[in-house]
């Protein structure tokens, strides 16, 4: 029995008591699914409810009550064991061995399926992240939304959600100007300018521009004057410096479904229609030869020049623009993944939202994430080879490889600051998070591969009564559990739950393994023991492998 047909046994009794009059509910107080959780102490059974403790009052009667005439119909259904009532009214449900043993059948014919939900079904998320300057390549602190934020991502997909991975591609304003002005001083043998940028990939894209430019019949754009210069470098630079970082990610294993250019909501008139919209909407104002956005009425701190006194455009009219341009997309959802020093960003960009008519914290959300620190030998690790000044995401690959990187960044709450210990990332030991996860599927694997060779063959039996040792009823609960992690982690946007899900699961496997055999011992002969073992053995498998890429992890087969 699953936890979803242990729900809906839950509701079927439920509906059967207000249908005969025992609770004086309406069918439609009975919620669509009862939730059930594993119990914190093993001893009180497999799963556990609190739904009366919800309904009791409604029904007119004490939640303890409401509980025991549950457990009485409870009690009927095929596979329960046995309920009980503890406390004031929770209902503690344990399954029999059968019953609770079918899960394994369940999830291997559910394969790669297994882990998903509907609970976002019918929504449109776009989700923004990384969206680093495109002046130099990704540090340490966006290699962390990207791990992050993919996984959210996938998350999200697997909860039911139509998710559109967005990159913001930052071609407009002064930081750009930067970086054209330190190429083409780096190409003309000048230090940078006071405000631009430094480290090897400078004079790496300076060059990579001339030589271009060289190879096309064109002038040596060092030659040319300042303003045509700059503008070779500027636009041919961008170009190169972009295509790293796209490379960069995909090398990662992150890719965006959309690369949004700032400089289009310029070009195409968006700012100026957004500026009109809220016009309409009376929420803009002049003062001082400036045009205003009154957010102070919706809780910002004080009211946002949208257009200056000199008619250019504030930072935050692309703001405005684009968030209007995403909702306009047909997004319900917009969600931005920002660094930790954005967090004044956020009444601004509510208040935004609000003016707009929409819902803050709903329609639009702003995560913000934490610092990175990296360590090795015990000491940090402060600077990048090539980048001068930050470590980057290559640096992190090179260091410790993509899935030790992805899993590390992605296992902490990412409103939390993080230190990084590259030399346990590149150890084969079970105190390497990654590592302990992906022993265990390789370990699977290996099983597997023995039993194939010993002639334990699924298809020839399976008997769940048979998993009836206490290592297997906790590998069975801990498997049942991949579908509420990967819903909470998409409701809480907190993917770090299913790596933190699977180390507990890799120790659950670990446990069994060292216990029960599926390959048969010396002269005994191949069984159903080991057949439905076998079966365990590969539902756990599947989990592992399904937890895993949620993260953008491999599952290796061998280690």
């Amino acid at each position: 029995m699953t936890p979803a047909e242990l729900s809906q046994a839950l509701r079927a009794a439920l509906l059967s008591a207000v249908e005969d009059g025992t609770f004086a509910l309406a069918v439609e107080d009975v919620p669509a699914e009862v939730r059930v959780e594993r119990p914190r102490q093993r001893e009180h059974g497999d799963w556990a409810s609190n739904v009366a403790m919800q309904l009791a009052k409604k029904a007119g009667t004490n939640p303890r009550a409401f509980a025991e005439e549950l457990a009485r119909r409870l009690a009927d259904f095929p596979g329960v064991a046995k309920v009980d009532v503890a406390g004031p009214g929770f209902l503690n449900i344990t399954l029999d061995a059968a019953a609770a043993g079918e899960l394994a059948r369940s999830v291997v014919e559910q394969g790669a399926a297994y882990g998903n939900n509907d609970t976002f079904a019918g929504l449109r998320i776009n989700l923004e992240f990384v969206s680093a300057n495109p002046t130099g390549p990704i540090h340490i602190g966006g290699v962390r939304w990207a791990a992050v934020g993919d996984s959210l991502a996938r998350v999200m997909a697997a909860s039911g959600a139509q998710v559109e991975r967005e990159y913001y591609f930052n071609d407009h304003g002064a930081q750009i100007d930067r970086f054209a002005r330190s190429l083409l001083a780096r190409a003309r043998g000048l230090d940078a300018p006071e405000d631009g940028y430094g480290g090897q990939y400078i004079s790496d894209i300076a060059e990579r521009v001339t030589a271009i430019a060289l190879a096309d019949g064109q002038p040596d754009p060092k030659t040319l004057p300042d303003e045509e210069a700059q503008e070779v470098f500027r636009a041919r630079g961008v170009e190169l410096m972009f295509g790293e970082i796209r490379q960069s990610l995909h090398d990662f294993g992150v890719d965006f479904d959309v690369y949004f250019h700032e400089d289009s909501l310029y070009e195409s008139g968006a700012v100026e229609r957004a500026v009109a919209r809220l016009r309409e909407l009376g929420h803009i104002f002049e003062a001082d030869g400036a045009t205003w956005l009154r957010t102070t009425a919706f809780g910002d701190d004080k009211d946002r020049v949208v257009l200056k006194s000199d008619g250019n455009a504030a930072y935050i009219a692309g703001d405005i623009a684009y968030y209007l341009d995403k909702r306009e997309r047909g997004f319900d959802r917009v969600l931005i993944m920002l660094g930790a020093d954005h967090h004044g960003y956020i009444g601004r960009m509510m208040a935004v939202c609000a003016a707009f008519g929409d819902t803050p914290h709903e329609n639009l959300e702003l995560l913000i994430g934490q610092m990175v620190n990296l360590v090795r030998d015990g000491q940090p690790v402060r600077m990048s080879k090539r980048a001068g000044t930050v470590v980057t995401i290559d640096d992190l690959v090179d260091a410790v490889g993509v899935d030790a990187a992805r899993y590390a960044l992605a296992r902490s709450s990412a409103d939390s600051s993080i230190d990084l210990d590259l030399d346990l990332l590149t150890r084969a030991t079970n105190e390497n998070p990654v590592f302990y996860v992906q022993y265990a599927h390789a370990r699977t694997v290996n099983v597997a591969r023995n039993a194939a060779q010993s002639g334990v063959r699924r298809t020839d039996g399976f008997d769940a009564s048979l998993l009836d040792h206490e290592t297997e009823s906790v590998l069975l609960g801990q498997i049942a559990e991949l579908p509420r992690v990967v819903a909470q982690a998409a409701e809480l946007r907190e993917p770090h739950r299913v790596a933190r899900y699977l180390e507990e699961l890799a120790g659950a496997y670990h446990k069994w393994y060292d216990q029960r055999r599926v390959t048969p011992f010396g002269d005994e002969e191949v069984s159903d023991v080991h057949r439905t073992r076998l079966w365990l053995n590969d539902a756990t498998r599947q989990v592992l492998a399904n937890g895993l890429a949620l993260l953008g992890v491999s599952a290796p087969e061998r280690m």
